[in-house]
């Protein structure tokens, strides 16, 4: 969807890319994610950003920003991970940053101030301060977005089921068990639930004409 062509409005991606003002980062140029939401308000003045928190737990959050047009229509999504104690500022601004992350990263999905890199100078700059630029590389790695829920129960991540992706399938398993669960620990813990109890087996014992052990 972040493809689909731009319509109803006077300028095109290609204007507002023209104009975007960069920040060098190591050698490469970076646009801000305040200049791309400007960018966006240009093209869909009555365009909707919305941001979800799609977990928070330990200090440790994920958020998905999604790019809508002025009718509802999907443009673009975004993702990012933020851990409270990965950096000074993160101690106190760990989800402002997660959220700006999202969203700057939806608006480059969308096409917007991506002349270098879908990530932000903001992202790239919180990447570094975080020490997880590989030393001696003169090149920013693009930071990416988690590309995977992991599972409460196994440690293992959280793949896609019938269509529904990781993350929705994070939120149907806490919602149902109070914890994200990967689809072979949900049938495990729904099983486990659903298993008589012992007084239920004794009550079923007297009321056959034998024992259950014979």
């Amino acid at each position: 969807m972040a493809g689909e062509k731009l319509s109803n409005t006077k300028l095109t991606l290609e204007d507002v890319n023209k104009k975007l003002p960069t920040t060098n980062i190591k050698g490469k140029e970076y646009v801000e994610v305040n200049n791309r939401i400007i960018a966006f308000r240009r093209l869909y003045p009555e365009g909707t950003i919305l941001t979800e928190i799609l977990s928070h737990d330990n200090g440790l959050v994920i958020m998905k920003a999604t790019v809508l047009t002025p009718e509802g229509t999907v443009l673009a999504t975004g993702h990012a991970f933020e851990k409270e104690t990965s950096s000074y500022i993160n101690k106190t601004s760990y989800i402002e940053n997660c959220e700006t992350s999202a969203v700057g990263r939806a608006l480059g999905i969308l096409g917007i101030g991506i002349g270098s890199s879908i990530a932000s100078a903001e992202e790239v700059s919180n990447a570094i301060a975080q020490g997880e630029s590989p030393k001696g590389n003169k090149s920013i790695p693009e930071p990416k977005a988690p590309a995977s829920f992991i599972c409460e129960r196994c440690g293992k991540p959280i793949g896609s089921i019938g269509g529904h992706s990781p993350s929705d399938v994070a939120k149907q398993t806490r919602e149902k068990f109070g914890k994200q669960l990967c689809y072979d620990c949900g049938k495990a813990v729904k099983a486990e639930r659903e298993k008589p109890t012992e007084s239920v087996v004794k009550e079923e014992e007297a009321v056959l004409p034998f024992p259950i052990d014979d």
